[in-house]
């Protein structure tokens, strides 16, 4: 019998998916778990995420169960992992982003079918290999991650869902920090994610601020600037922006909470992190901000949908200034104007509102 063959014929009962990234990267993983459920209906489906990441899974009615990489701090020791994953019987593991770790955790803990990239020094421990470059940026992160469910005979059929479970006590408390804040309903909400958390080259916050006094002054727009602890003086200088009509949120949402608030906002402006991926995947109007850089660029991590604006600099590729020092600021970026970006955010609002 071929390999393909036996693969149709094979039924697999207890499958892991191993996401153990960054939130943007768990939030293009969402997709392939009601594609394995729709195929295994009656499967056993565990992911393995950091404990960050985790809280946006945490509901998901494709899961059966979410096995924690780490305690919040440290991950989790290398023996006590084994013996955890080797526990629960797995038979198929798909290793989304693999790295050496991983590789040793999932073939030492006996897993029958293992599936990651062939391109990898360690990917001999693997023994389902998915030969296909990401570093070329060929496709979208989320169709390389679905790619590799043709390895457990599974296939989407539709548009890729993302399933993220938002709790009424989550719906409740935002409501309230935006009553308490004077947001009403009815108001156009705008929301600017100024950092990146270092995973991507971010546009200046003077240009955040320049924006959010346009969305201020000529559209009348609330806006919320949102970000990680670390992020406050980012956000103090965008509400510098508006004379103090924009308001920080900076450090104090959880990520059910953020993901509540984007998707009662209008509208996203953000650089390439995970923010931006939760509010294309809950519906809401974003407003990107990419390098052209091929490891960065909005091919392979862009918003996922249509309800988007993506802007890049008008720059060669290999321009040399897009490589900042650490802290200073990046010319490329840079070149994207407040003023393209308020015209781009506008139409799309416009659109929104048909």
């Amino acid at each position: 019998m071929s390999e393909s063959a036996a693969l149709t014929e094979a039924h697999f009962n207890r499958i892991l998916i191993v996401r153990t990234d960054r939130l943007g990267d768990v939030i293009l993983t969402l997709p392939l778990l009601p594609v394995v459920r729709k195929r295994y209906p009656d499967a056993y489906i565990g992911i393995l995420l950091k404990m960050y990441t985790g809280e946006i899974v945490t509901g998901n009615p494709y899961v059966n169960e979410i096995i924690w990489y780490d305690d919040g701090r440290e991950r989790v020791p290398f023996a006590a992992m084994v013996r955890e994953i080797r526990r629960k019987k797995f038979d198929a593991v798909v290793v989304v982003s693999p790295t050496l770790r991983l590789a040793l955790l999932m073939f030492l803990a006996g897993i029958p079918v293992r599936i990651a990239t062939g391109y990898r020094y360690y990917s001999f421990l693997f023994n389902r290999r998915v030969y296909e470059h990401r570093k070329d940026a060929r496709r979208h992160e989320l169709e390389y991650n679905l790619r590799l469910l043709r390895e457990l005979d599974c296939s989407p059929d539709g548009p890729p869902e993302f399933t993220i479970y938002m709790s009424e006590e989550d719906e409740e408390s935002v409501r309230r920090m935006l009553l308490s804040r004077a947001i009403q309903p009815e108001d156009e909400l705008v929301i600017l994610h100024p950092g990146s958390g270092g995973s991507a080259r971010e546009w200046p916050v003077r240009s955040f601020a320049e924006l959010a006094g346009m969305f201020e002054e000529r559209r009348r727009s609330k806006i919320i600037v949102t970000g990680i602890p670390g992020d406050e003086p980012k956000a103090d200088a965008i509400v510098s922006g508006t004379r103090g009509a924009a308001v920080s949120m900076v450090g104090t949402l959880r990520v059910k909470q953020l993901a509540v608030l984007l998707r009662s906002a209008d509208l996203l402006v953000a650089n390439s992190t995970g923010p931006l991926h939760i509010a294309a995947a809950v519906g809401t109007p974003v407003v990107g901000l990419y390098p052209q850089i091929t490891p960065m660029n909005a091919t392979w991590w862009g918003p996922y949908g249509n309800r988007k604006r993506v802007l890049t600099p008008a720059k060669p590729e290999d321009c040399a200034e897009c490589a900042p020092e650490k802290g200073e600021e990046c010319a490329c970026m840079a070149s994207i104007s407040a003023g393209q970006v308020f015209e781009a955010a506008s139409e799309l609002l416009t659109e929104s509102a048909k």
